[in-house]
């Protein structure tokens, strides 16, 4: 289905204008001619997005931005201020009052169309985020794979997680088992700036399991330098006893003590060098394949997918 512009502006001309352009750019629009009547028509419609203008009766767009934020039904929702006010001061109070960006009258329609794009593919990309590592989530990784797949673009994908980390949670807590997560996102992300070539990505499947794409040539170091770093820094994550006795001690659900080795990670590299993909999943099967393989290793390791189709 597609997005949906809702437009609150007094004046008939404007809305009339700028319901022709979105609808012939592909969104559905509505139209509301104040700030209480595009409350609303918010609540109604819940919009992925509010174009709204400064100046209306009965209430401001300020004062219309500062109540969508407060409504938990609608406060994700992206706003767009639209004014003919070019004061620092307005731009200023448009934003702290809640507006996600800030359009001066007279306008361009093909910039107010890209304004809204691309401030709508910012939301579709935050609601997607993982909250504990602010890196792309599950459909934002499809998308990104697909998009290779489709594009004909040559990638490796690297999958990569933690091993042993059930028991670090049940040693040290969640908390703890959360800055593990945090840093195998923080050296992933290190390694695809320096290492990753001129588009690399990096994505939180959830839980300890990260995705890289990378350019082919470069995967498999990537993949032997995310090994190296990560066990260097690993053992910041133990208490200073179990780092040295390099294993922690976990009682199991009948109160035994069981011994389990400190975090490693392991990784397994896939990509269309040797294969034509046609869906995001067939490359995902083919590096979870080599992830598995990966593990039979003791420590930190990875396997790379050298077969033919």
């Amino acid at each position: 289905m597609s997005e949906s512009v809702l437009i609150v502006d007094d004046d008939p001309d404007i809305q009339a204008f700028l319901r022709s352009l979105f609808a012939s750019a592909g969104y559905r629009v509505t139209v509301a001619s104040n700030g209480e009547e595009g409350l609303e028509r918010a609540l109604e419609g819940r919009p992925d997005l509010i174009l709204a203008d400064v100046m209306m009766p009965k209430m401001d767009g300020f004062e219309f931005a500062e109540q969508i934020r407060k409504d938990p039904r609608v406060s994700s929702t992206s706003i767009i201020m639209v004014t003919a006010r070019s004061q620092l001061t307005d731009k200023v109070l448009g934003l702290v009052s809640g507006a996600d960006d800030y359009v001066l009258k007279p306008f361009d329609p093909v910039e107010l169309l890209a304004r809204v794009s691309g401030t709508l593919r910012r939301a579709r990309e935050m609601r997607g985020a993982s909250p504990l590592t602010g890196l792309p989530g599950n459909l934002r990784i499809q998308e990104e794979i697909q998009q290779r797949v489709n594009g004909g673009q040559p990638f490796a994908l690297l999958y990569a997680d933690l091993d042993h980390f059930k028991a670090y949670n049940d040693r040290y807590g969640f908390e703890r088992g959360d800055q593990a997560i945090q840093m195998l996102a923080n050296i992933l992300g290190r390694l695809a700036q320096g290492m990753g070539g001129p588009d690399p990505f990096v994505g939180h499947v959830g839980g300890d399991d990260f995705v890289m794409l990378v350019d082919p040539d470069l995967a498999e170091n990537l993949a032997k330098e995310l090994c190296g770093v990560f066990d260097q820094e690993m053992p910041s994550l133990y208490d200073e006893d179990d780092a040295q006795r390099g294993q922690v001690e976990v009682r199991d659900r009948q109160g035994s003590l069981a011994h389990f080795p400190l975090l490693s990670v392991s990784v397994g590299v896939a990509g269309n060098g040797h294969h034509s993909f046609s869906h995001h999943g067939e490359a995902v099967a083919l590096a979870t394949e080599m992830k598995q393989l990966a593990k039979r290793q003791p420590g930190s390791s990875f396997a790379v997918d050298r077969r033919h189709a």
